[in-house]
């Protein structure tokens, strides 16, 4: 396993990290004894980072990793969200995010998280979320109950808008760099540079899009985007490789991203994922995937307030 340091903190994090979302049962029903499982044998092959939140399940997910980390809490670093709850619940409001960090430290069964994230940002009130919900995380971090503090969100310009006005330890963005999509690297990569925090990267398999499982009915990608997604098996297949195993290879080789964070719940998907970290993508094959996805290209869906979602800039050359 490879570690990288996440920006300026003291966290030396694994190349590959474990969202615990599926515990939740966010895709399917899950097996908790499975999950636990996962849990330990993803510790055993070098995952240190583990990521969860309140929302996924309505706290199941929390309940259950804080069950399967029970003994073994020391040997991981460990991040939750606030702001984000079950049933569409948005609550940026200072004392919310105050009862928010007790309540997951209760269920992860811990007296701290090393990271907690404010949760999906686009979908709060800008001033909210700048005037409450980061000076709440703030005291949370001077108490000790999370030893470093961030943000999360689809729009990626949005993040790196946010990013220029606050001072956060980690910024964390999902479904941005993939092989779909790379617009992480146009502002949030080179000002995580210039600031100094530490960039984590989530769903580089774009809600399963990027595999050979079902995708859910509730993922909103344009359905252009979607039909790929038999033509890049069988484009894989011809290699006698597996999408996921080549999608998840290329969104962790990032030089800047400091780790990838993959749900799973199986041991076997958990073993899967390891393997494919020492995957060699043919070059003429990752032309082909890049020759058909070009028309797709960073077509993703809009989430949370429409203010909160920046257009891309267009520049005026003279």
């Amino acid at each position: 396993m490879e570690y990288r340091k996440l920006g300026k903190t003291d966290l030396t994090v694994s190349l590959l990290s474990f969202g615990a979302s599926p515990l939740g049962n966010v895709f399917d029903e899950t097996n908790e004894e499975e999950g636990f499982r996962a849990v330990h044998a993803a510790i055993d092959h070098g995952i240190n980072f583990f990521d969860v939140a309140p929302f996924y399940g309505d706290t199941l997910a929390e309940t259950r990793l804080g069950k399967a980390l029970k003994m073994k809490r020391n040997s991981v670093f460990l991040a939750t969200k606030c702001g984000r709850y079950g049933n569409g619940v948005f609550d940026f409001s200072y004392d919310r995010i105050l009862r928010s960090i007790d309540e997951s430290l209760e269920r992860l069964q811990t007296d701290y998280v090393d990271l907690l994230t404010v949760h999906d940002i686009e979908f709060g009130d800008h001033d909210q979320v700048i005037r409450e919900a980061f000076p709440a995380v703030q005291k949370i971090k001077e108490s000790g109950k999370a030893r470093h503090i961030g943000f999360s969100g689809l729009p990626v310009r949005y993040l790196a808008k946010v990013a220029r006005e606050v001072e956060v330890d980690t910024v964390l963005s999902w479904g941005h760099y993939t092989l779909l999509a790379d617009e992480i690297n146009d502002e949030l990569v080179p000002l995580s540079q210039e600031k100094g925090f530490g960039l984590l990267n989530a769903a580089p398999l774009m809600q399963r899009i990027l595999s050979d499982a079902p995708i859910p009915a509730w993922q909103s990608s344009p359905q252009a985007v979607k039909d790929l997604q038999p033509k890049l098996l069988a484009l894989c297949r011809e290699y006698g490789l597996a999408l996921s195993d080549v999608a998840l290879k290329y969104a962790v080789s990032h030089p800047v991203i400091a780790t990838t964070i993959v749900g799973m719940s199986e041991q076997r998907q958990l073993e899967q994922n390891i393997r494919a970290l020492g995957l060699t993508i043919p070059d003429e094959l990752l032309h082909k995937i890049e020759t058909l996805v070009a028309p797709v290209k960073n077509q993703l869906w809009f989430e949370g307030k429409p203010e909160n979602n920046l257009p891309k800039p267009t520049f005026q050359h003279d």
